[in-house]
Parts: C-alpha cells; sequence; structure tokens
C-alpha cells in the first residue's frame, strides 16, 4: 500500500476564520485514517519563488483513496466556505 500525503500551502486572510477553520479539520481527518504531520511557517526560501504562501501543512494518509475521500466528504466540504474566507489556500497530494 502507497502511503499518501496532502500538502497545503497557506496564506492567512483571517487570523480568526482561520483558527476556527483549524480547530475543526482534524475531526474530518478521523474516519480517513489520517494524521497532522506538520504545520509551520516558512523559515526561509532556499530556491526559486513561492511568495504568497508563508504557512504549510502536512497530512498524512494511509492511500490516495483516502485523501480523495476525505476531501470529497460532506464533513469536509462543510468547511470549505470558511477555509476560502479565511486562507489563500493550495492543496495538493502526493503518494509515496
Amino acid at each position: 500500500m502507497t502511503k499518501a500525503y496532502v500538502i497545503g500551502h497557506i496564506a492567512v486572510k483571517d487570523a480568526e476564520k482561520w483558527a476556527e477553520y483549524r480547530n475543526q479539520v482534524p475531526q474530518t481527518l478521523a474516519p480517513w485514517g489520517a494524521e497532522l504531520v506538520f504545520r509551520g511557517q516558512r523559515a526561509a526560501l532556499l530556491a526559486g519563488e513561492h511568495h504568497p504562501y508563508p504557512d504549510v501543512v502536512v497530512i498524512a494518509f494511509p492511500d490516495l483513496d483516502a485523501v480523495s475521500g476525505w476531501y470529497a466528504s460532506a464533513a469536509y466540504q462543510a468547511l470549505v466556505p470558511l477555509r476560502e474566507q479565511a486562507a489563500d489556500v493550495v492543496l495538493l497530494s502526493y503518494a509515496s
């Protein structure tokens, strides 16, 4: 089985709404066997361009099917409007 990851590049627009969103996401991950690996802010840009996204999140999933299921789930989709108000976010999935 191939493990999968979601990486989010984030530029917060509204800190209060972002905190509300962040507090609700973990309950949407649990049914999919996912775990939060890392949340952080960029310390330095070492190469290339990445200016609009100073924050990052990494979430581990058992496989790509779990990523798809989580993202399409009613629980997560209910949070998307709040996410869009709170931050500019790019979400990418990767398999390892």
